[in-house]
């Protein structure tokens, strides 16, 4: 392992950066980003605001804890990877001890909450994502099998089924129709949004010896798996639309995000260009922040909101 660059001092300020660094905040953007329009389908309406700062923190708490346990887990091939060498973990700002204590503390407080202020469904939920992300992913797959994001995706997908939950306060009602395409449609989006920035840092990935799919297949061979992923992907939209009742403005919205993220990857699939797969990358958040943002305001328009 890579011994930590040694530092001055942090101040109280960069220290609780460093900690806040643990938790990937852009990552549980994009959760949360998933969690709240999953409420108010659910709801078939703007569930109460408590409710949904209620969720937001719980789910905001036990993603983060996850994530810290994962820097503590990769704290190793973080340092050999240009992407990754400026965490916390790596440089020193934080003590492998002290991270870990920090994950299981926020991941116990996540439970905590969810369970006695949401729902016993909602908690239960939200540590099955945690030890899903930490065993089978981290410890198991990512290291071994090429097959590491498409299955440990699944616990990226777990937030869709704990927003549903919080609401609904019901495995019947949960695991319907809707919330569980949902669940697939966040579930398919993983491979191809993460493969398509393991194309840029397919070298950082090769010297970790992380067997990424780009790093272990052709190029051919990932960008037609990153094609085939995002015609489910678009197919799992409308029939989550259908499932759900949804509105003009749903249908608009995943037509045409559906084109360009299928069109984005077409192109991917006929270039060897990093620069056009990180285009990729990126528009895909888009795709899912825009494409979820349209399902919440078609349920408000047709509430009268």
């Amino acid at each position: 392992m890579v011994a930590p660059a040694l530092h001055p001092p942090l101040s109280i300020g960069s220290r609780v950066g460093a900690y806040v660094a643990l938790t990937k905040p852009r990552i549980i953007e994009l959760l949360l980003v998933t969690t709240v329009p999953a409420m108010v389908v659910a709801e078939g309406g703007l569930p109460s605001l408590w409710l949904i700062v209620a969720t937001i923190i719980g789910g905001a708490l036990a993603a983060g804890g996850a994530n810290a346990v994962n820097m503590y887990v990769d704290r190793d091939i973080d340092a050999l990877m240009e992407r990754t060498k400026g965490r916390p973990l790596v440089t020193g700002a934080v003590t492998p001890r002290a991270a870990l204590t920090f994950a299981v503390a926020i991941e116990t407080a996540a439970f905590v909450w969810l369970w006695t202020v949401v729902n016993p469904l909602s908690a239960m939920l939200g540590l099955s994502a945690c030890l899903f992300y930490v065993f089978v992913y981290t410890l198991w797959l990512k290291r071994s099998s090429s097959q590491n994001i498409v299955i440990g995706g699944a616990a990226g997908a777990i937030p869709v089924l704990i927003g549903w939950s919080s609401v609904t306060d019901s495995v019947g009602a949960t695991f319907s129709a809707a919330p569980v395409l949902l669940f697939a449609l966040m579930f398919f989006w993983t491979p191809p949004h993460f493969w398509a920035l393991a194309i840029k840092y397919k070298d950082d990935y090769a010297a970790a010896d992380v067997p990424m799919l780009p790093v272990v297949a052709s190029h051919r061979e990932t960008t037609r798996k990153i094609l085939a992923y995002t015609v489910v992907v678009v197919l799992l939209s409308f029939a989550f639309g259908a499932a759900a009742e949804l509105g003009w403005l749903y249908w608009i919205a995943a037509a045409v995000l559906g084109a360009v993220f299928t069109a984005m990857s077409v192109q991917v699939f006929r270039t060897e260009s990093p620069k056009t797969a990180i285009k990729l990358f990126t528009y895909s958040i888009t795709y899912i922040t825009v494409l979820f943002g349209a399902m919440a305001a078609d349920v408000l328009l047709r509430q009268g909101w």
